[in-house]
């Protein structure tokens, strides 16, 4: 994990200096590759539980059932990548990219490897193979940055930088591929089958059917987390978009340490919850991980910002630094919120869902109507972001969890 996020900060300074003014661009289409990635994160846990259960099948027939669904996802893919260059010209005017059609026309076939990518994880993982689930993860981070890079460098500016994410689910898709058939395939085993007798121990549409609410959950977040750089392309000039883009990457350290302590928020409130322990105090526990976190992160916000994003990104990069002190603040506040939501989702609440919907609804609709100067534009970020977490923890802290009955 930390190898992983480390190069995803080397990769986001990497473009930003390559692009320079067309970084914002890159940020805003990137945003929305990740709002499409958030199937594939949840499908991947779902994938490695029943992997774990059995219900997928063991040994040859989980090949068969990683097959099958290889086949299916194929074919959707491909009538998906048609819509996506059919409509890429208003998927590019959406994410503020006008000039960008194609690249944006890469965004949804991209969404669907990585859907498969995340399948090939998730039963990985049920198989107990976590340490090839990890090199796949520094491998996608490594192939982007290289392949993104060499795309930029040679004349293909954004359109370059943003396939380098197609190229490293492909290239991972093909090493996890490569693992579990020399796992699980035995020697008489017929590889690379386009068509197989065998059937399914599940379908992949109902496989991501029963994960819809995690992906429902997962969609919210990544929606308050990156619906204001795609909104800022729209509200600002070049220079400023890109500026505040690389501000928004700083902002959001706090994110990725919300996701490490959730690693141990989800097992140990499931744990509780099933002995019939109030399982408040691990979210309390958590939250204290991000704010012990956050104050020397806020520190830094508030008294160096524009030094910190002038050396990290360059000068050029620097203008909208007073932006980074609301956007790292509303960052952590959407951390708390996270920790809420993956709190709620291991306690099989779902009835929070609307809620939370509808403030991620809500902010394209005040960000547009936000002043166009970068600090100010953070604040209703931020205030976007409070209300969130209030609405949450108001739910999330209710009522004893010992009550909630599961049906």
């Amino acid at each position: 994990m930390i190898a992983n996020n480390v190069l995803a900060l080397i990769s986001s300074v990497v473009f930003a200096r390559l692009l320079n003014h067309g970084y914002g661009a890159l940020a805003a289409l990137i945003s929305y590759l990740v709002i499409l990635t958030v199937a594939g994160q949840a499908v991947q846990v779902a994938t490695a539980r029943e992997g774990v259960l059995g219900n997928l099948g063991t040994g040859e027939e989980l090949l068969a059932t990683l097959e099958r669904w290889a086949r299916a996802l194929v074919a959707f893919t491909v009538l998906a990548t048609i819509v996506s260059i059919l409509a890429r010209q208003p998927i590019a005017d959406a994410v503020g990219v006008p000039r960008q059609g194609w690249a944006a026309a890469a965004g949804i076939p991209s969404g669907c490897l990585y859907l498969g990518l995340c399948t090939l994880r998730g039963a990985l993982q049920g198989i107990g193979d976590y340490r090839s689930v990890g090199l796949s993860l520094i491998g996608e981070q490594a192939a982007r940055l290289v392949s993104g890079a060499i795309l930029a460098s040679v004349g293909l500016g954004i359109g370059g930088a943003y396939v380098g994410s197609l190229i490293s689910y492909i290239a991972m898709s093909a090493y996890c591929v490569y693992v579990i058939y020399a796992k699980l395939a035995g020697p008489t085993y017929q590889r690379w089958r386009l068509r197989s007798t065998a059937a399914a121990a599940l379908s992949l549409g109902r496989h991501v059917w029963m994960a819809a609410v995690p992906i429902t959950a997962l969609a919210i977040i990544q929606l308050l987390q990156n619906v204001d750089l795609i909104t800022a392309k729209h509200q600002f000039s070049n220079k400023v978009a890109s500026s505040y883009a690389v501000a928004a990457v700083a902002g959001k350290v706090l994110i990725w340490v919300a996701m490490g302590a959730s690693f141990y928020l989800v097992p140990e409130t499931s744990r509780l919850r099933a002995q019939g322990a109030d399982t408040r105090p691990v979210l309390i526990k958590s939250i204290g991980i991000v704010a012990v976190c956050a104050v020397p992160c806020m520190l830094i916000f508030a008294f160096g910002a524009h030094p910190l994003l002038a050396a990290v990104f360059g000068k050029d990069q620097a203008i909208a630094s007073s932006s980074l002190l609301p956007l790292g603040a509303a960052f952590t506040v959407l951390a708390a919120t996270y920790l809420a939501v993956q709190y709620m989702l291991a306690l099989k609440r779902v009835w929070f869902l609307p809620a939370i919907g509808l403030i991620a609804a809500i902010e394209p609709v005040l960000l547009l109507q936000a002043p166009k100067h970068p600090a100010s534009f953070a604040t209703v970020v931020l205030f976007v972001q409070l209300l969130g977490a209030v609405v949450v923890y108001a739910i999330a802290l209710s009522r004893r969890p010992v009550l909630t009955q599961v049906a």
